[in-house]
């Protein structure tokens, strides 16, 4: 099992300099970088301090400046959002600006604040629809001379330009949770990327369990599946009870995002109150301390093992969490000190 680092500027204080977050944001991808990690991803968000990502493959880009060799993935670009031609030449030309090092993580996307903005009307059903049209142009157009007359899109005959510099174009990963978007992505000969978010092991089953069985009606050569986890390695278990503290704090606010329900002020959701997570018991941190990936090097260890078992091809440490820098660089170090030799 391979490992990789999921992150993006995260803003949970106006009093933070956004240029202070991006020295932070790129200091953590040369970690991963030093370390020997194969990825770093990064996402695709607007208007949401809390995560800080209008274009992904411009940050890739930049990323490439200041990294050696990793691999740079978008984790995710929200499809809707993109025609397919654009997106075929944006990425293209990313993978020729970073000598071939793109990867390409595509998904719906989730929050309907991002809808309602930049595709008002647009449901998450529609929103999944448009990115099953979009994902499989993205080859053909790389290829060349590609047309189309489909449900969203409609254009004659059109090559990328320009090509990108990887042979066939920068591998394909599809955001999947239901069985339908693992038959998607495993039929169209995509990679996977999933996320079990706050639900745990029996989460991380199904999703397996989901891919297998796509990955068994399926003709071709069996796709990569990678694993996206929130991740916290800890000093002793006085520092895991802080960090189960902490990503409590970071789900309720999730889900806040995510309800769209609550006012949102210079790109600031209003802060969810100490009653209001105190008596979310679903995102409790006793539940986060069972259901996430944290503990002390040895606990992260025993946990990556389980997923290495099951099939998984790369684990992905999501660092994003509200913590302070200084408590993400520090875990990031645990980790790539004190768990990832004993996976070489």
């Amino acid at each position: 099992m391979e490992f990789s680092l999921f992150l993006h500027m995260e803003r949970l204080d106006a009093a933070e300099p956004q240029a202070r977050l991006h020295e932070q944001f790129i200091e953590l991808c040369q970690m991963a970088d030093d370390a020997g990690m194969r990825a770093i991803w990064t996402g695709e968000h607007h208007g949401m301090d809390f995560t800080i990502a209008p274009n992904p493959l411009m940050s890739l880009v930049n990323l490439a400046h200041h990294t050696k060799s990793i691999r740079l993935g978008t984790g995710t670009v929200i499809a809707p959002f993109w025609h397919p031609i654009k997106l075929a030449g944006e990425a293209a030309s990313a993978d020729l600006m970073t000598g071939g090092r793109i990867e390409l993580g595509i998904a719906r996307g989730a929050y309907s604040y991002e809808y309602e903005r930049l595709m008002p009307g647009m449901d998450a059903w529609e929103a999944g629809q448009r990115m099953r049209e979009i994902a499989p142009l993205l080859p053909k157009l790389w290829a060349g001379d590609c047309g189309h007359d489909g449900a969203f899109f409609q254009f004659p005959p059109t090559t990328s330009a320009p090509k990108p510099l990887q042979d066939g174009g920068p591998p394909i990963w599809i955001a999947a949770r239901d069985p339908n978007s693992h038959e998607f992505g495993v039929h169209n000969g995509f990679n996977i990327q999933v996320t079990p978010l706050w639900q745990g092991m029996d989460e991380i089953e199904t999703l397996m369990e989901r891919f297998d069985h796509a990955c068994a009606n399926y003709n071709g050569p069996r796709p990569k599946i990678m694993l996206l986890h929130h991740t916290y390695v800890a000093a002793d278990d006085a520092d895991t009870a802080q960090a189960a503290g902490e990503l409590s704090r970071f789900y309720n606010h999730f889900g806040a995002w995510f309800r769209n329900k609550r006012p949102v002020k210079q790109g600031m959701i209003a802060a969810v109150t100490e009653d209001e997570i105190a008596s979310n018991h679903m995102m409790a941190p006793e539940n986060m301390a069972r259901d996430l990936t944290i503990g002390t090097a040895d606990a992260v260890t025993d946990r990556l093992r389980r997923y290495e078992d099951l099939g998984f091809d790369e684990y992905a440490l999501w660092i994003d969490s509200g913590m302070s820098f200084e408590r993400k660089r520090a875990s990031l170090a645990r980790f790539i000190d004190d768990v990832m030799p004993r996976f070489h």
